[in-house]
């Protein structure tokens, strides 16, 4: 039998009000329950060419999350046939992600019981959008803008990615702009240290503000499959989002677009080419789709084909984890002391501390430990470091399988008891189809010169086995 996920008979979301510095809309589930969308910005947006198209994706993208469960989802402000293409095209890939990943895969706690499908019954139908998509027009329109490949905008946080990111671009002499967004709620504190900290001597530094962590808690409230004490569970994952990227890149796009950038920048890190896609025959990307090469290729086309021409990638994509965290920490440390990354951030003494106990956290101390660096030296204490056996064997760590091997094996040499194994290829550039190298404009491929201090070669996939590629370096020169 069907698993019924329906709860909406319409999600509206009326024309977006355009001010000053202030984008908002009001969404309404089934006439009844009304939300008040907002996004502030901290300069005059209202002027910029196309501001009223961009305004209407900046509202839209958000409902992308949501077409499994919804009967019609109305948009009642024109849209382009390309923006059309783009919402129906990411809620089909985002629906199935759910449903594999938030109702199949893993253990859901939010979920009520009855809800959870009988696997031997799930067809792949089940994982597709149901909503109806409509809208009150579709428009002629494209952008006609004059962008500056020099001018770089970073989806800014206090992770490591995005932080190593700005080190990079700042070193090799571009005009980066650190974009941070500012939801309402406690995420903000993994970012806090870092967006004071450029804020302070980066005048490139913006951010957005936004309530739409809170607009993603009113959905939860009534959704009939949810747990109504679901403010009071904690997990490592949101209950069923995950399209999270997406509407941070759109609210930016004013600030991109007044500021003629021509690159948006993820901090996308290396992906396992070798992962299975697909799960009882349904092609999915266990909920990171927004942060793959698939989202950069589809965004960069769509920005295209509106005329705003921005490319999108990730520069850290060809790097793991551990790799990402010893450049940083290595090379700057002047930005590494402001990493916090964590899903439970708290003040303390005046400044933020991450938890030390998280799945994130122990994921990035072990990155430093395994790097012969110190924990303490962004905030986690004494006792985090003792523990960190016994918290990790407590949870899972969301790291590809042979990065998790590598690095306790690399802590094992340490005088940490954990069972590991050495995999080279962790330590080096991976080229592949979950990282390819034309995703890299060739302007900024001299970043390997400076990765090539770092890892110990490079590789490619070829035959189900990771090969060395013995010429890279020297062929980029």
């Amino acid at each position: 039998m069907t698993l019924d996920l329906i709860t909406f008979s319409e999600i509206s979301v009326e024309k977006p009000i355009i001010e000053k510095n202030k984008i908002s809309t009001v969404i309404t589930l089934d006439s009844r329950d009304r939300f008040n969308l907002v996004f502030t910005y901290q300069e005059n947006i209202e002027n910029v060419e196309g501001i009223k198209n961009i305004a209407s994706m900046i509202v839209s993208v958000p409902m992308i999350n949501y077409g499994l469960f919804s009967e019609r989802i109305y948009f009642d402000y024109p849209l382009t046939k390309e923006d059309v293409d783009y919402i129906k095209y990411n809620m089909d890939i985002i629906s199935a992600d759910i449903y594999v990943n938030r109702f199949l895969r893993v253990n859901n706690p939010y979920l009520i019981e009855k809800y959870i499908p009988d696997k031997n019954s799930v067809k792949t139908e089940d994982t597709k959008t149901k909503a109806k998509m409509e809208y009150e027009s579709v428009e002629d329109f494209k952008f006609n803008v004059k962008n500056d490949y020099r001018k770089v905008a970073i989806l800014s946080s206090g992770g490591k990615e995005s932080l190593l990111t700005f080190g990079l671009l700042n070193e090799m002499g571009y005009d980066v702009h650190p974009m941070f967004f500012n939801e309402s709620g406690g995420h903000w504190k993994t970012a806090l240290p870092a967006y004071r900290y450029f804020s302070e001597n980066f005048k490139n530094t913006t951010k957005v503000w936004s309530n739409l962590d809170r607009f993603y808690l009113f959905m939860l409230d009534h959704m009939k499959f949810i747990k109504k004490n679901h403010r009071r569970i904690w997990s490592d994952n949101y209950p069923v989002r995950l399209f999270i990227f997406g509407p941070y890149i759109f609210s930016f796009l004013p600030l991109i677009l007044k500021r003629n950038i021509g690159h948006i920048l993820l901090g996308s890190e290396y992906d396992d080419v070798r992962s299975e896609k697909y799960y009882m025959g349904i092609r999915h990307y266990y909920g990171i789709y927004d942060q793959s090469a698939d989202f950069d290729y589809y965004d960069t086309d769509y920005f295209k084909n509106m005329g705003m021409n921005i490319k999108q990638w990730s520069l850290v994509r060809p790097i793991t984890g551990l790799i990402v965290e010893r450049i940083l920490m290595k090379r700057y440390p002047d930005l590494f002391k402001y990493q916090r990354s964590c899903h439970s951030c708290h003040y303390e003494n005046n400044d933020v501390y991450p938890c030390g106990e998280c799945s994130k956290c122990l994921g990035i101390i072990s990155f430093i430990l395994a790097n012969d660096g110190d924990p303490r030296a962004i905030n986690y204490k004494d006792e985090h470091v003792t523990n960190l056996e016994k918290n990790i064997s407590r949870t899972v760590l969301k790291l590809d399988q042979d990065e998790k091997e590598h690095v306790f094996y690399l802590l094992s040499k340490k005088n940490f008891h954990l069972e590991g194994r050495e995999h080279d290829h962790v330590e080096k550039i991976h080229i592949d189809e979950s990282s390819p190298l034309e995703l890299i404009p060739k302007d900024f491929r001299k970043v390997f010169q400076i990765y090539r201090e770092y890892v110990k070669g490079a590789v490619k996939f070829e035959n189900g086995e990771f090969v060395e590629i013995s010429d890279f370096f020297d062929k980029l020169i």
